[in-house]
């Protein structure tokens, strides 16, 4: 008998009573309880006390029983409370600042420092208001049957959203998560803690039941664009109940999709629905042949069918549905609805912001027509300069088979991968510490003039260091032991430093093809180039100026939710770097995003062929992308590396001091102690001029790790590596391989 009250115990505790959210965070408040402390008690993640508080979640048996009798307890203790904003008249909504860190309240002061490597404790997602039934009475108005379970108030937008971020067209969001219970009934899981009940039988339906009242989507990023379909995120249960896979075959995961004969894609040809040409993959289109101005189209995104990469999304597709309704809905608000793995949003995000064509003005008779949008890459291919072609492109079809070309044939600008061994002096040092630019190839981006059309060929043209292209000269007379630093002339050690202008920073042998920046920065240096060849671009523009501030914005913003802003001392900023990601894993999660958009964005400018039975000499698929712009990355690319030797050449002029190993945008110098400060000339707070300065910006380091010079002669004698990068292993000091770093 005793055993059948405990079950009945345990069902009354499933459904315990619990105070509204903002009573929650009250009653905590007031015994002077963390969530931190909570959280432990529970034995629970931190961010699940702050989702019950928030509103955006709800605890589940055996959690939800204890959760509510320490709130009970609480209340008995502190008795007064406000009378819940729902049961009063409302007042006029008093919009909330435009950031996502809410201000603790008094018995939960602010953080002095930070605690992570990125990061410091994060509040909640958005500022909190009351709770609004403003989604199931527009449901019950509208005659639909969708219900919102919990229906979030009208909160403040992140700061760089989309204008029109309250359409009410995409009320709910830009995306839901769609997830169903072991009765087969189907839930999607909005932004701000919004669920609701989804009445679709079939993925035909649910297409259909998105378009006209799921109320998903997102406004456009530009005048001339246009509003990101709606996405939808499948869970496994949702897979099942849709007669889908949880998992792709051997066989399905090569082909990167489904077949073409499976029951469900049929269901959707009946219903007149179409998949583009890769088919019913994990980012997988639904669409009706657009009407006019109105599209008819859906986004899935199947996690299980690894659409999120685990190298750019870490755990996000373990998470239950609405902590990852939040990651992906960050995402989206601050950079844009994925579309894709990091690296094709952040192609898609260049064109969002500058769309290949616009309406034009109307004619005599009221007509407008498309027409090209300036400062765009248009909307026809362009094909490279022989010298800015991959291996294998069309234009080098003439080319001897098995021709291999060398500096002079071929433009090769990319990041560095340099070292060198340390010199007596170094080796009494005790200290290898690592820094690291932030966002650095976003940073190269900015400001960057690059070419928006065809290239043209010059012979024996003077440089212009404002015209972007691509150059063929000599460099090897430029001697990086005697250069200009501003308008003085500074002697170094050249034999400590990376050459500016090849990627292994040797020195260069003869004329060679470089990118604007590159061979700009020799004239910086104080030498004269005269290049005997070019492809210059007369058509140019300041064309990744808005991705750049649109990704350095959801960086920071991302950032100061973790508690690391630009505000912060250098000493603060350390300590708030140090271990960031543990404060708030889901926006740890959402800033690997961001990282990895950018680079993945820039590498797809020049993306190789992926099988599909191409051979050298034939046209593959992503060259028939305006996109498709190998001499963009490559000007990115230069500019970046160029930004970093200019910090080390400052470096080394003011303090004598050379780096170890230069790796992409890491860099690591030998030191008496662990940390950045132990070798960075602050001097009351400010940093050397034009050199390394601490902080979340991008363009500016961070600490990326430190090793002993112990450990670094140990790896390179374990591996019989004098030039070993110590860059590709300072974070955590494991050596695996010493041949290719992995």
């Amino acid at each position: 008998m005793s055993e059948l009250f405990d079950a009945v115990d345990a069902l009354l505790a499933s459904r315990a009573t619990l105070p509204p959210p903002a009573e929650r965070k009250r009653l905590r408040a007031a015994h002077g309880l963390t969530i931190d402390e909570v959280a432990t008690a529970l034995k629970v993640r931190r961010a699940t006390v702050s989702g019950w508080e928030a509103g955006k979640t709800e605890p589940r048996p055996p959690e939800r029983d204890a959760y509510a009798r320490l709130l009970d307890k609480l209340a008995e203790l502190y008795p007064v409370a406000p009378a819940p904003a729902a049961e009063t008249a409302p007042a006029p909504e008093t919009p909330a600042p435009a950031t996502l860190t809410a201000v603790p309240t008094p018995a939960q002061p602010l953080p002095t420092e930070s605690t992570s490597d990125d990061e410091v404790v994060s509040a909640p997602l958005k500022p909190q208001v009351p709770a609004s039934d403003l989604a199931r009475t527009l449901a019950s108005a509208t005659g639909s049957t969708t219900t919102a379970r919990r229906p979030g108030a009208k909160k403040a937008a992140p700061a760089g959203t989309p204008v029109g971020e309250g359409d009410p067209r995409f009320e709910n969001g830009p995306l839901a998560v769609v997830d169903a219970d072991a009765d087969g009934q189907v839930v999607a899981y909005c932004r701000g803690g919004l669920v609701l009940d989804v009445p679709a039988k079939s993925l035909a339906s649910l297409v259909e039941w998105t378009l006209a009242e799921g109320k998903l989507g997102q406004p456009k990023l530009s005048g001339p664009g246009r509003a990101a379909d709606p996405l939808l995120v499948l869970t496994q249960a949702a897979l099942e109940r849709y007669g889908l896979p949880t998992e792709l075959s051997a066989e399905e995961k090569d082909a990167g999709r489904i077949p073409e004969g499976h029951k469900v894609i049929k269901q959707l040809a009946r219903a007149e629905w179409k998949l583009t040409k890769r088919g019913f993959g994990p980012w997988a289109r639904i669409y009706r042949p657009a009407t006019g101005s109105e599209r008819a189209c859906v986004q899935l995104c199947i996690p299980s069918w690894n659409a999120l990469d685990t190298r750019f999304w870490g755990d996000a597709g373990q998470l239950p549905p609405a902590e990852l309704a939040r990651v992906l809905g960050v995402y989206a608000s601050r950079v844009m609805t994925p579309r894709g793995s990091t690296a094709v949003s952040g192609l898609e995000l260049m064109t969002a912001l500058h769309p290949p064509t616009r309406a034009s003005a109307p004619d005599e008779n009221g007509k407008r027509t498309s027409e090209h949008n300036p400062g765009s890459l248009g909307k026809d291919p362009v094909d490279p300069a022989p010298c800015e072609a991959p291996d294998g492109h069309p234009v080098l079809a003439d080319l001897p088979r098995f021709h291999v070309r060398g500096p002079a044939e071929k433009l090769f600008e990319e990041a560095y991968d340099w070292a060198r061994p340390m010199t007596d002096a170094e080796c009494t040092l005790r200290h290898l510490v690592g820094i690291d630019v932030n966002m650095a190839f976003a940073a190269g981006a900015n400001g960057l003039t690059v070419g928006l059309g065809e290239p043209t060929h010059v012979k024996a043209p003077a440089f212009d260091p404002k015209l972007p292209g691509s150059w063929l000269v000599d460099l090897s007379h430029v001697d990086v032991s005697r250069v200009k630093v501003g308008k003085e002339w500074v002697e170094l050690d050249g034999s400590l430093l990376p050459s500016p202008f090849t990627p292994k920073g040797d020195h260069p042998e003869g004329p060679a093809w470089y990118a604007t920046p590159t061979v700009a920065y020799a004239q910086e240096l104080g030498y004269d180039v005269k290049p005997t060849e070019a492809w210059v671009r007369y058509d140019n523009g300041r064309y990744l100026d808005g991705w750049y501030q649109r990704l350095r914005d959801a960086y920071l913003a991302t950032m100061a939710d973790l508690g690391v802003d630009a505000d912060l001392s250098p000493e603060g900023f350390l300590t708030a770097m140090d271990g960031y990601k543990d404060h708030d894993p889901e926006l740890g999660i959402v800033i690997t995003a961001i990282k990895a958009t950018v680079k993945g964005g820039l590498g797809k400018l020049r993306e190789r062929p992926r099988g599909e039975g191409w051979r050298p000499g034939e046209r593959w698929r992503a060259l028939e992308r305006p996109t498709w712009r190998p001499d963009i990355r490559a000007a990115v690319i230069s500019r970046t590396r160029i930004n970093l030797h200019r910090k080390i050449v400052k470096h080394a002029a003011f303090t004598s001091q050379y780096p170890i190993a230069v790796l992409s945008d890491c860099v690591v110098y030998a030191a008496n102690g662990p940390s950045p400060m132990d070798f960075l000339p602050y001097r009351d707070g400010k940093p050397l001029p034009g050199g390394f300065k601490l902080g979340i910006n991008p363009g500016l380091v961070k600490h990326e790790g430190t090793q002993t010079v112990l450990w670094g002669e140990g790896v390179r004698e374990q591996f019989d590596a004098p030039q070993l990068n110590f860059a590709r292993f300072i974070k955590d000091g494991t050596v695996t391989d010493a041949d290719n770093g992995e």
